[in-house]
């Protein structure tokens, strides 16, 4: 058993234990083999060093690494878990800089930054076990295209270098390859199911909720982790913020019951029992406080300001309202939006949404709403959106708006009628329907391979009972450029829907409705000027 005594950020200050071994976690980059290799060039600061790179590590930096510090190293390994698995199924890259990488007409590096990205999603198929069929977006840009180029070569070099995996055939997954700008609707709508609604409109930093518990006449300072771990938090995520506000109270109200029924019977065998169940009751009783504190918080901002604006919202969003009646003619409905004193940023989202229902307005058109919301210093957050390949003057040729399911037949809220598109994608995936002049096939898949769960037994006859064929057809979507938490919830839907196929779902980072539109608008920004200030010798 290895027993750790301290875990230390390796580009800090770190004090010498030459007593001690080291485990260094790292992402096999020049930057860190060289800090690497400085903690033993000279005097070691520790008795020997044990290497695990994230990813594959290129001949040239094992090469220094050899050269460097070789004697000191006892294991050097590759992992390949370059992502961060954010929730059971959805994974992030940790990047949220890729976005003006790939997106800003000043970037300098958007090849190494897809390259970086192939890789990193080579590490999630090799510890998925899955080397997938891999299809592309066709529009609105190349970047799909080109990222598919990449991790198919990557893909395939991986397994040919493994002497276990070498000449491993295509498994029974997909991996299609999508751009930001294909839905540019999703993540700028106000979303109501919880997760989403809480991080757009309550300030939740690394996934930490603050709020103020109240104690008599003081309030006191709390903390909570919104995560995995909350048992309650992954039941109510998604389910729609006013299902979630008739849950809390009656959670509350049951496990008060339960205390109470006990404390009115209390033998010393019931003492007992009692005092074994106590921190499971503090836990339970913790989490629906913390759900309690942010359910209001929601509320209290959704009757402030957020339910006017919805209905305008998704009517622009869908092109039709509640009653199915088509909307004819959208600036009426953004006009009582731009009128009430809605914020700034509110006032943005709905003007985005307006533009985006007509696939662009015209220059004059745009330069009046610019100056009615009162941002003439600050237009690049709606004007690059054009850097993702989305309409914002409209063009003289028509362009061709994505065909939508139908669900009509679905039981929907009024004000959370909008469907993501990434969701569409995940069912025609599923069933063998994605248009093939849309998503082009970079590597087939085997034939065999419906998304359903049914493998010929003649190909695959292990697949025999439902855990077996669900991790045998797997569906991972992977979008360039950040995905919304309400495209992440479609990947739970799909996968409850049918059963016997998992989608997984992943990007270079997860984003809100504020943190989008602050990427845009730096996306205009050149890269900051360096310096390097040479103190001249007296």
């Amino acid at each position: 058993m290895v027993l750790l005594t301290v875990v230390e950020d390796l580009f800090k200050d770190r004090e010498p234990v030459p007593e001690m071994k080291a485990i260094y976690f790292i992402t096999p980059v020049e930057k860190s083999v060289e800090v690497l290799i400085k903690d033993f060039k000279t005097k070691p600061k520790y008795k020997a060093a044990y290497v695990y790179f994230t990813d594959y590590c290129p001949d040239a930096l094992f090469n220094s690494l050899k050269t460097g510090c070789g004697k000191s190293i006892r294991v050097c390994k590759e992992i390949n878990i370059s992502f961060l698995p954010q929730e059971s199924q959805v994974f992030t890259l940790d990047n949220p800089a890729a976005f003006k990488s790939i997106y800003s007409s000043h970037s300098t590096d958007k090849k190494q930054t897809l390259e970086a990205i192939a890789d990193q999603i080579v590490t999630l198929c090799a510890t998925l076990d899955e080397n997938p069929g891999i299809r592309y977006k066709r529009e609105p840009l190349d970047n799909a295209k080109e990222l598919a180029n990449l991790v198919e070569y990557k893909l395939t070099k991986h397994y040919e270098m493994d002497e276990n995996l070498k000449r491993k055939g295509k498994t029974h997954a997909q991996l299609l390859i999508v751009d930001r700008g294909f839905d540019p609707v999703s993540p700028i709508l106000h979303e109501l199911t919880y997760q989403a609604m809480a991080y757009d409109l309550i300030p939740i930093e690394n996934d930490t909720y603050k709020y103020q518990l109240k104690d008599g006449s003081s309030a006191k300072d709390r903390e909570a982790l919104l995560n995995e771990d909350d048992d309650l938090w992954v039941r109510l995520r998604h389910m729609h913020v006013a299902e979630v506000s008739e849950q809390i109270p009656k959670l509350v109200k049951e496990i008060k019951a339960n205390k109470k029924q006990r404390d009115d019977k209390i033998t010393m065998s019931g003492l007992s029992q009692l005092m074994k169940k106590m921190p499971a009751f503090r836990k339970q009783l913790s989490q629906k406080t913390i759900h309690l504190n942010l359910t209001e918080d929601c509320m209290n901002h959704f009757n402030k300001s957020v339910e006017k604006l919805c209905k305008a919202e998704q009517d622009l969003a869908n092109g039709a309202d509640a009653e199915g009646q088509k909307v004819k003619d959208p600036m009426r409905t953004l006009l009582p939006v731009l009128l009430h004193p809605h914020s700034t940023s509110d006032k943005i989202r709905a003007v985005l949404l307006y533009i985006f229902s007509l696939n662009g307005t015209t220059e004059e058109n745009l330069t009046k709403l610019i100056q009615h919301v009162k941002i003439e210093n600050e237009s690049e957050v709606i004007l690059n959106w054009k850097d993702l390949g989305v309409s914002i003057i409209s063009q003289s040729s028509l362009q061709r708006k994505s065909t939508r399911r139908d669900r009509s037949n679905e039981e929907t809220y009024n004000l959370s009628r909008w469907t993501p598109l990434i969701k569409d994608v995940m069912e025609d995936a599923v069933e063998n329907k994605l248009d093939s002049k849309e998503w082009i096939l970079k590597s087939e898949c085997p034939s065999s391979w419906n998304g359903s769960g049914a493998v010929s037994a003649r190909q695959n006859p292990r697949h025999a009972n439902q855990d077996d064929r669900r991790t045998g057809s797997r569906l991972i979507i992977f979008v360039i450029g950040g995905i919304s938490h309400s495209e992440m919830r479609c990947a739970y839907e799909v996968t409850q829907a049918v059963k016997s196929c998992q989608v997984v779902i992943g990007s270079t980072h997860i984003l809100t409705p504020k943190s989008l539109l602050d990427d845009i608008q730096a996306l205009s920004k050149p890269p900051v000027a360096t310096f390097e200030i040479i103190e001249e010798k007296a």
